[in-house]
């Protein structure tokens, strides 16, 4: 590999060998004292191995960045109060990138120290607490009934059924690509989350029945591409901005039909509880949701707040000083 040792001896020779198994050997084996330690013996631990694949993946990713910016950072400098801000600041590099992907990478950063800290590893955990330096404001970000509407006119009728789950189940894109006919029972749909693991049972409404019972099973998932193939993430992802760019929907995600479903359940008069039965969410992310960002600005609240003030006074028509 690029700056490794040089190897001995001929290909296929008991020198060459050597060589390799030697050279391999060093390198499966980090060196004590460094940063690069905690990032190898955290990556074979139970707690990452337990881990959904897809964070493993994004897990992954960010700890190339770490151990490139700093496999030789001293184990024993974490207690150094100046070590935080070192951190700090390339967590500041990377944000002139992207502030996401920077608080993904501290994050990350921090739960390896922490697991490390707990076994005795690591004598501290500077990156404890870090704050976030990207904040997403998906106030507005929910789909009205005439962007389905648009979607389903306009867009290919292979993404149509992706969009119908997505709204009638409230959940995450990646679980949907992964449902399976098997899942549905006719009246029931059964998945395990992969990034809460939690199971949910959702009871199938008269509406996405009639689209899933007259779409064709011609792959053991029900979301296939226009190929009657199973899509990968990212194609998808690509493939559904292209769709809503198309059909004039703008920013908007399929994330967002999520959210989206959880602000629809509530309108419809659901409590807290039953829409965390059917997503999947905690009743504090639920809380949240409804609190602070789809249902603050819905005008469809605010008229039904009035309506329902209005039949609790006896004078809905007229001024107070009017008689009848």
């Amino acid at each position: 590999w690029k700056g490794g040792p040089p190897l001995r001896g001929e290909p296929g020779t008991p020198e060459f060998t050597a060589s390799y198994n030697a050279a391999t050997s060093a390198k499966r084996s980090p060196p004590d004292g460094k940063l690069v330690s905690l990032l190898m013996r955290f990556q074979s631990s139970d707690e990452f191995l337990r881990l959904a694949p897809e964070t493993q993946r994004g897990y992954g990713k960010a700890l190339i960045l770490i151990e490139r910016e700093f496999r030789d950072f001293p184990i024993a400098a974490l207690t150094d109060r100046r070590s935080r801000a070192v951190f700090m600041e390339w967590r500041d590099r990377i944000a002139l990138r992207s502030r996401r992907q920077a608080d993904y990478c501290w994050t990350v950063l921090a739960r390896v120290l922490s697991w490390a800290l707990d076994r005795g590893l690591a004598p501290a955990n500077p990156c404890s607490r870090g704050g976030r330096l990207y904040r997403a404001n998906r106030v507005d970000k929910v789909w009205t009934e005439q962007d389905e509407a648009t979607f389903l006119a306009r867009a290919p009728a292979h993404l149509h059924l992706p969009l119908m789950l997505a709204l009638w189940t409230g959940q995450r894109q990646g679980d949907l690509l992964r449902l399976s006919w098997g899942a549905y029972d006719g009246t029931h749909i059964r998945l395990h989350q992969s990034k809460r693991g939690r199971r949910v049972v959702i009871p199938v409404g008269a509406l996405l029945k009639a689209w899933l019972d007259r779409a064709p099973r011609i792959s053991p998932v029900i979301l296939t591409n226009r190929d009657g193939r199973p899509w990968r993430s990212n194609v998808f992802q690509v493939a559904w901005g292209v769709a809503c760019k198309r059909v004039g929907i703008t920013g908007l995600t399929f994330h967002d039909l999520r959210g989206t479903a959880v602000t629809r359940l509530a309108l419809a008069g659901c409590t807290e509880a039953e829409i965390a039965a059917i997503t999947g969410h905690s009743l504090r992310s639920v809380h949240q949701i409804l609190d602070a960002h789809y249902l603050s600005r819905d005008p469809a609240l605010g008229e039904s707040a009035i309506k329902k003030l209005e039949k609790r006074t006896n004078f809905p028509n007229r001024l107070p000083t009017e008689r009848p």
